[in-house]
């Protein structure tokens, strides 16, 4: 008995993010003014927004373009390979590439680590696209199945897309150590450890950012616009929408979590948050690096990456730190057991949190 099963771009529409990579690539549009690596940006971003309303009218110019036809046709024949377990379709792109991810909770550091390792390549960050650098893709987080919507299956399909703008954007990149170096902010690695871990290769680098959960709530709430006057949780962008859709898929009421204080919410994400990092399997992998936030430990781990890329005397930029540590006393009370809870669970695995350093409180 044979079945066939016939899937079209109608049930799996190529991504706006992907076409506006490829629209760059078939216009021969030079990739520039990239904004993921400004880490001192206290301003929600409309990227999102302005590549969704694109993609109708670039995704006509792309089907016109022979190239451009090839290139959606690999994706989705990367596609079929990940719905499958084809694992021969991957083995060339494991062998030559070298993924490092820079994961964390946002406000972390994540984006100037990622910066400042193209830096190190030789790349200007400028001209390295958000999707290809930053976090919001590939598309992974906690399960949704609803009308029209299956979250495992835009993993695999923004995976299979991202693996191939790898693929065009480092086509002439010369190897490092024997392979081409690919970094990568992988805010979205923890919902999905085990596949990032699979598909990249076994021979994938993480490197863990860790910031006290009182300081990385300040900065998020200040990316937001501020504390809300009541002191109550709101939801005003992407991260905000994040520690609600957490809240939800572990169980929260929706209409309880918009009651909660703003900490309690933020909080109860940040430490659900690394217990993924914990249990999905991503502590698998071996070739981990955990840095907690501060300035010296920061630019002393550009440094050591410089170095490896073959900097004679790597200088990173200046890691900006705005002293926070004078806020919220009560937060910093309310957080200590949950710190040593994650501490105790990341010991489980054999994960080192460093709970000292985090204490700093930057």
């Amino acid at each position: 008995m044979g079945v066939e099963l016939k899937l079209t771009d109608k049930e799996l529409p190529v991504s706006p993010v992907f076409v506006d990579f490829l629209a760059h690539i078939v216009k021969k549009i030079p990739f520039s003014d990239a904004e993921w690596g400004d880490q001192l940006s206290e301003s929600l971003s409309d990227t999102q927004t302005r590549v969704a309303e694109s993609a109708k009218n670039n995704i006509r110019e792309i089907l016109a373009d022979q190239d451009g036809v090839t290139h959606i046709a690999r994706s989705y024949e990367l596609l079929v390979a990940l719905m499958t377990g084809d694992l021969s379709k991957l083995k060339d792109l494991q062998g030559k590439f070298h993924f490092i991810n820079i994961i964390g909770t946002p406000r972390n550091g994540g984006s100037y680590l990622t910066k400042e390792l193209y830096r190190m390549l030789g790349f200007d960050p400028s001209a390295v696209p958000n999707g290809l650098a930053h976090d919001g893709f590939p598309e992974a987080g906690p399960f949704r199945l609803e009308k029209n919507h299956n979250s495992w299956m835009l993993s695999l399909q923004t995976m299979a897309e991202y693996l191939v703008m790898v693929e065009l954007f480092f086509a002439r990149s010369k190897p490092v150590g024997g392979k081409i170096q690919v970094p990568k902010k992988l805010l979205k690695g923890p919902y999905a450890g085990s596949f990032f871990y699979r598909v990249m290769g076994e021979s994938v680098e993480n490197i863990l950012t860790l910031r006290h959960p009182v300081t990385s709530c300040i900065s998020t709430y200040e990316k937001s616009g501020g504390l809300p006057t009541d002191g109550g949780f709101a939801v005003r962008g992407n991260i905000e929408e994040w520690i609600r859709r957490d809240l939800v898929y572990t169980g929260t009421d929706a209409d309880e979590i918009m009651r909660m204080d703003y900490f309690d919410a933020y909080l109860r994400y940040w430490e659900q948050y690394h217990y993924f990092i914990a249990t999905t399997g991503l502590s698998a992998n071996r070739n981990t690096e955990i840095v907690a936030y501060g300035a010296d430990r920061m630019m002393d781990t550009v440094r050591r990456y410089g170095y490896r890329f073959g900097q004679r005397q790597p200088e990173p930029e200046v890691f900006e730190v705005n002293d926070k540590r004078d806020r919220h006393s009560d937060w910093v009370r309310q957080s200590e057991p949950v710190i040593q809870r994650v501490t105790e669970v990341w010991s489980r695995v054999g994960l080192k949190f460093p709970a000292s350093e985090v204490m700093e409180c930057w």
